[in-house]
């Protein structure tokens, strides 16, 4: 017997006011591939730089199909990304476009943030799988839009915060890394934050470590490649890396991804200098649910669910922290593990930067 019933009051108005809202959802799913598809295909970049195009212009300075651009225009328009103009058939991309879609270096790109949910919303079947089966998707087991996106999403932020806002934050950091300090950054990825603290500190050491040995790869070739000072990096477990005692140790957006995020703070712990201090970026959040009933909010959600909880699930414990966590949940952690000092060091509308020490 079927034992789902039709509510008996059900108003027409907000029924189908949540249809039309559903299309729209439907519509922005798609938007995610088809801005992936413009950042990948150089059509952003072409009306960045050649300004209004037809159809067939944006196609020939692509060297793409017609039909394609055609569409890929039409979606864009309809979506507010690019404006059409009637009376000449072209469409351009406003000047606030041209900087979220095009300029890699400034904190309001958003090709990476982009290319990551692409890329998790394409491996959505074996999140759902493992839900069903009660376990995880470690990060490795993901395609490389999720790794190569995310390196895009938050390096612009790293480079346009991190070294002028965040470090200063800490207490008396920056004049330790000045004259030659001992920094650990865990769960560096392809080494974004790694490299911009060793530019921007030549007189220190930097190791970056992470559990992913393709994303070490990638920052080992990074690191060579700028030149940067005196930065090694090493495939590693957030509760393993080796070295010590640091100055300073670094996790940028990776604790609630964490198995066992308390056993990595008690290793923190063990190898950081007595009067060192633990930096942490997390994702900005309140300690309530209703604190997180927003549109940054419904993002890391969407991004806990299938990306962030099933690495945690993934590796030991599983703790699941999830991405809006929130100081509260974080302080815990940490005192859990042995720190006695926690505070709110720095914020952006995205980030919560907290400084720990022992």
């Amino acid at each position: 017997m079927d034992t789902l019933s039709t509510p008996t009051r059900v108003d027409p108005d907000k029924l189908m006011a949540f249809v039309f809202r559903a299309v729209e959802e439907a519509g922005a799913a798609l938007n995610c591939a088809l801005v992936v598809m413009g950042d990948r295909l150089g059509y952003y970049r072409s009306l960045a730089e050649h300004g209004p195009s037809t159809p067939a212009e944006l196609a020939e300075h692509t060297d793409t199909d017609g039909r394609y651009a055609r569409e890929w225009l039409n979606a864009q328009a309809a979506g507010s990304f690019v404006e059409y103009d009637p009376s000449t058939g072209r469409y351009h991309l406003p000047p606030e476009q041209v900087v979220a879609l095009t300029d890699e270096t400034s904190p309001a790109f958003v090709g990476g943030l982009f290319q990551i949910a692409h890329g998790t919303a394409t491996d959505a079947a074996q999140i759902i799988s493992a839900a069903e089966a009660g376990h995880g998707v470690g990060w490795g087991e993901h395609n490389s839009d999720v790794h190569v996106g995310c390196e895009r999403f938050f390096r612009p932020t790293y480079a346009a915060h991190l070294v002028t806002d965040w470090i200063p934050a800490l207490d008396g950091v920056v004049d330790k890394l000045t004259s030659g300090a001992s920094v650990a950054d865990i769960g560096c990825g392809h080494g974004a934050s790694t490299i911009l603290m060793a530019q921007a500190f030549p007189a220190s050491t930097f190791v970056g470590t992470d559990g992913h040995a393709e994303s070490i790869a990638v920052a080992r070739e990074r690191g060579a490649a700028t030149g940067a000072g005196s930065v090694s990096f090493s495939t590693a477990a957030a509760d393993a890396f080796g070295g010590g005692p640091y100055d300073l140790v670094t996790m940028f957006d990776c604790l609630h991804d964490m198995g066992d995020p308390i056993g990595a703070a008690r290793h923190v712990r063990e190898v950081i200098a007595d009067d060192g201090t633990w930096m942490v970026v997390e994702p900005a959040a309140g300690d309530r649910v209703e604190d997180n009933l927003n549109p940054i909010g419904r993002a890391y959600y969407g991004f806990s669910t299938l990306l962030c909880t099933p690495s945690s699930l993934a590796q030991p414990v599983g703790m699941a922290l999830g991405t809006q966590a929130g100081p509260a949940r974080i302080r815990e952690v940490v005192t859990a593990a042995g720190f006695s000092r926690f505070r709110l060091a720095a914020q952006t509308p995205f980030n919560n930067v907290f400084e720990i020490r022992p």
